[in-house]
C-alpha cells in the first residue's frame, strides 16, 4: 500500500482536480485515500447515493441542513468549497448519463485551477466519463498484491484456520502452496483473500485437487465468459497414450515457465496431425500437468457481422486471458478462424494481425497451444519460426503406443486391462488414432449391455474389425499431411 499511497499523491501533486480509480475493491481504495489524506493533513469525504456526503471516520454530513444524497447536490457543495480537500463520489456515473447539468458541474471542477480547491475521485469497478470531462481526469489503478503478499494473506488464511479449529494446521507442500500462489496473481488483495480462504476452509488442506477448482472460481470473478471458456476437465498425462517427445519438451520447460520471470519464457506450440490423435487431449494435459487454467478460444464465437467487431472481441480475449495469467491458451483448430479467404472482407486477415501482434508482443506468462487438422489452410505468417517455440506432428499412434492406449480406456472403464491381450488389440487395430480406439472400448461395452455378457477380447476384436479406421477413409489426405510434416516439424511421439 506505500507505493499506492506514493503515486497517488504524485498524482494530487499534478494539480489535476479529477481522480478515476477503477477497482473491484472499494474498501481498499478507501483505506488507501484514507492513508493519502492523514498523511497531507487533508479532510477526505465520500459520497455515495444512499449515504450522501460524510466526513470519512466521523459519519456525519458536512451541512446538516443540506441534503446530498442528490449528485447535483453533492457536486454544487464540493465546486463551492474554498478547502483542498479530498472528496471520493462512489458510483457517480451512472448519474452523468444524459445529464448535461452533472457533467458541467464536474467539468467545473476539474478545471478549476486555483491550488487550494478540492480534488474529486470518482471510484467505481468500471467507470466511463463523458467526452466532455475526459481529458481533465488522471486515471489510477492500485498495484495488485505481488507474490509475497499473496503468499503472506495465504498463510494468514491458514492462520485464522487453525485458530477456528484448536490448533490443527492446514495440510499443504511447497509446490502446491507455489502454485496457489501465483494463480492468484490478477486478484485484488480482497478477492485474493476470498479465494485462498475457499481453498481451505472446506477440509483444511491445499492441495493438487484445489487447483481446478480454483481457477474456475477466479475465472468466474473476472467474468470471462464469451469467446473465452473454462476448461474445468484438465487430463494428466498419465492419461495421455504416447508422445513421448512432447511430454520430455514439456517438462524441460515447466519449471521455467512457472517461476514467470525472464524474457525468454516459453510462449507456446503448435500441434498438427491426423483427427482423433490426441491433440485436444494433449493441450487439456498441459495446463494439469503444469496445474494452471486452460482457457479455450472459441473462434465460433469470435466473428460478428459489424466491421471493427471481431477484432476487437479478440483483443479483450487476449486481455483477458493476460488477467488469468499463468495459464494455458487452447486455440482448437485453428485453421477455422485464421485461414484467409476472399470471401469474408479481410476479417481473417485482420484477426490474424491482431492474434500476431499479441504474440510478439505479449509480457504474461499465457502458454498458447493452438492445434490444427489442415495445416495447408493456415497462414504461412503463424506456422514461421519464432511465433511458436515448437511445431509438432501428431501422427496415428504405433503398435506400443495403441497397447497403452487401450489400458488406459479399459481401465478408465473399470475393466481390468490384465484381463486382456491388449498386444493383439494393439495388432489388429493398425491404423486406428487414439480415439477410435476409445471408441471401440465404448462400443464394446453397449454391445455387451445389450447382448448382456460382460466386455471380453472376441467382442473388442469384433468392433475392431467393424471399423473403418480415418487412415483408411482419408488415405490421401493423410499421405499430404505426413509429406507436409516431414522435416518442417518435431514428431511428437
Amino acid at each position: 500500500m506505500k507505493n499506492d499511497i506514493h503515486d497517488l499523491g504524485l498524482v494530487l501533486d499534478s494539480k489535476v482536480k479529477l481522480v478515476v480509480i477503477e477497482s473491484w475493491d472499494e474498501p481498499r481504495v478507501l483505506e488507501t485515500l484514507t492513508s493519502l489524506a492523514v498523511k497531507r493533513g487533508l479532510g477526505l469525504f465520500t459520497w455515495a447515493v444512499t449515504e450522501g456526503m460524510q466526513r470519512l471516520g466521523f459519519g456525519a454530513e458536512q451541512h446538516g441542513e443540506q441534503p446530498t444524497t442528490e449528485p447535483e447536490a453533492a457536486l454544487k457543495l464540493i465546486k463551492h468549497d474554498p478547502q483542498p480537500n479530498l472528496y471520493v463520489l462512489c458510483d457517480l456515473h451512472p448519474f452523468l448519463v444524459d445529464n448535461p447539468k452533472l457533467v458541467r458541474l464536474l467539468k467545473e471542477i476539474a478545471m478549476a485551477e486555483a491550488q487550494h480547491k478540492p480534488t474529486v475521485v470518482l471510484v467505481s469497478h468500471a467507470l466511463k466519463l463523458p467526452a466532455e470531462v475526459q481529458r481533465y481526469a488522471a486515471r489510477f489503478t492500485l498495484a495488485l498484491p505481488a507474490e509475497d503478499e499473496l503468499l503472506a494473506i495465504v498463510r494468514e488464511e491458514a492462520t485464522r484456520w487453525s485458530e477456528r479449529n484448536r490448533g490443527a494446521r492446514v495440510r499443504t507442500d511447497n509446490r502446491t502452496l507455489q502454485q496457489v500462489v501465483k494463480n492468484l496473481r490478477g486478484m485484488s488483495h480482497a478477492e485474493a483473500r476470498a479465494l485462498a480462504r475457499g481453498v481451505i476452509c472446506d477440509d483444511g488442506a491445499i492441495t493438487q485437487e484445489d487447483l481446478p477448482e480454483l481457477n474456475k472460481t477466479k475465472f468466474q470473478l473476472l467474468d470471462l465468459e464469451g469467446v473465452l471458456s473454462f476448461e474445468y476437465d484438465t487430463a494428466r498425462f498419465a492419461e495421455v497414450g504416447g508422445l513421448s517427445n512432447l511430454k520430455r519438451w514439456l517438462a524441460e520447460r515447466q519449471d521455467i515457465f512457472l517461476e514467470g520471470k525472464g524474457a525468454d519464457l516459453p510462449k507456446g506450440m503448435l500441434l498438427v496431425g491426423v483427427q482423433g490423435g490426441g491433440k485436444s487431449l494433449a493441450a487439456k494435459a498441459v495446463a494439469g500437468l503444469w496445474g494452471l487454467p486452460l482457457l479455450r478460444l472459441d473462434f465460433a464465437c469470435l466473428y460478428n457481422k459489424f466491421f471493427g467487431e471481431t477484432e476487437r472481441n479478440l483483443r479483450e480475449a487476449l486481455k483477458l486471458a493476460e488477467q488469468m495469467a499463468p495459464c494455458v491458451l487452447w486455440m482448437d483448430e485453428v485453421e477455422k478462424g485464421l485461414a484467409s479467404g476472399e470471401q469474408d472482407g479481410g476479417v481473417s486477415q485482420r484477426v490474424l494481425g491482431t492474434l500476431l501482434t499479441w504474440m510478439a508482443e505479449r509480457k504474461a506468462p499465457v502458454f498458447m497451444v493452438a492445434t490444427a487438422n489442415a495445416i495447408d489452410r493456415l497462414p504461412p505468417e503463424l506456422v514461421r519460426k519464432g511465433r511458436f517455440d515448437e511445431l509438432f506432428f501428431v501422427d496415428l499412434p504405433d503398435v506400443t503406443v495403441r497397447a497403452e492406449i487401450f489400458r488406459i480406456h479399459l481401465a478408465r472403464r473399470e475393466l481390468e486391462p490384465t484381463s486382456f491381450d491388449l498386444t493383439q488389440l494393439a495388432e489388429a487395430s493398425e491404423g486406428f488414432s487414439g480415439a477410435e480406439i476409445e471408441q471401440v472400448v465404448v462400443s464394446a461395452l453397449y454391445a455387451g449391455q445389450a447382448q448382456q455378457q460382460t466386455v471380453d477380447q472376441s467382442l473388442l476384436l469384433r468392433n475392431i474389425k467393424s471399423t473403418a479406421p480415418l487412415s483408411v477413409v482419408m488415405v490421401e489426405d493423410l499421405a499430404e499431411l505426413r509429406a507436409w510434416a516431414a522435416g518442417r516439424t518435431v514428431p511428437a511421439g
